[in-house]
């Protein structure tokens, strides 16, 4: 049977496109990125959140991602995806489902707290349904769009630059896929004069159960499958070795979780920050 999946964004999607919290850059300025985000499993979580052994798959993006402040309020954003799904027998490569995605601070500059509003548009770029039985995916077939909003604060911690951010949002789903809450948390902290970043994000996925029937219908899991959930925690370092360039290092897993991999993630990187 094909799996019915979508694209869990769960540390290169939705966790690279909305970084930054609430705050949006600043007019002509930008960030740029290239990295590479892997998993690679032979456990998955069952619909009961228990686990149980799986035919390895694995799961492989190098994704270039950008925002650019098209005003001091508004800031536009895209995470573009090279995927390569695989397993045991065979690897199907190519472009996956697309984020476009649009922020908008709404409170003033000399707020204390910051607030924004995000509008994002997945699309349906990848394959849904490749390889020999149809289970290798790069993407989920569905257009999908979530508005999310993101409150921030910046803690000066003595000699360290520290913030926190909140942020809950809903993800309206389409071709038969179940809608999703999002929630989620993340704290950061700047050390020598803020050349070098420690990072760790708390995201949280549940599932309305609105989809249709077979959709919802799985014959397992993988980081692809309707209805998943999951507390997630993701763990980063980003180090500047010019004014303008750095590379980060992400480390991911699941804390409670169903219909996904029990594996965890890594994913390297290098950017360009143009401020």
């Amino acid at each position: 049977m094909k799996k019915a999946i979508t694209l869990i964004t769960l540390f290169i999607l939705v966790g690279t496109a909305m970084a930054g919290g609430g705050w949006t850059k600043k007019k002509g300025t930008g960030y740029y990125k290239v990295s590479h985000w892997w998993v690679n499993a032979a456990k998955e979580y069952t619909f009961d959140g228990n686990t149980q052994t799986s035919p390895k798959e694995g799961i492989f993006n190098t994704s270039i991602f950008a925002e650019y402040g098209i005003t001091d309020r508004f800031t536009g954003i895209i995470n573009l995806p090279f995927s390569k799904s695989a397993n045991n027998l065979e690897s199907i490569s190519g472009i996956g489902d697309t984020d476009i995605a649009f922020k908008y601070r709404i409170t003033k500059p000399e707020s204390k707290f910051v607030l924004a509003s995000t509008l994002l548009f997945g699309l349906p770029l990848g394959e849904d349904s490749g390889g020999s039985n149809g289970t290798l995916q790069t993407g989920d077939g569905e257009f999908n769009q979530l508005i999310r909003l993101d409150l921030s604060r910046s803690i000066p911690l003595g000699k360290v630059n520290a913030y926190a951010n909140v942020y809950a949002g809903y993800n309206n789903r389409t071709n038969g896929f179940s809608d999703e809450a999002r929630f989620g948390a993340e704290v950061g902290a700047g050390f020598l004069d803020s050349r070098v970043w420690t990072i760790l994000r708390i995201d949280g996925i549940e599932s309305f159960q609105n989809g249709d029937e077979s959709t919802a219908a799985s014959d397992g899991a993988t980081v692809f499958a309707n209805n998943t959930e999951y507390i997630a925690t993701t763990y980063e370092i980003a180090g500047y070795i010019t004014d303008k360039i750095g590379v980060t290092a992400a480390y991911g897993s699941v804390l409670s979780a169903s219909l996904i991999f029990a594996s965890p993630s890594y994913s390297l990187g290098v950017f360009l920050d143009l401020k």
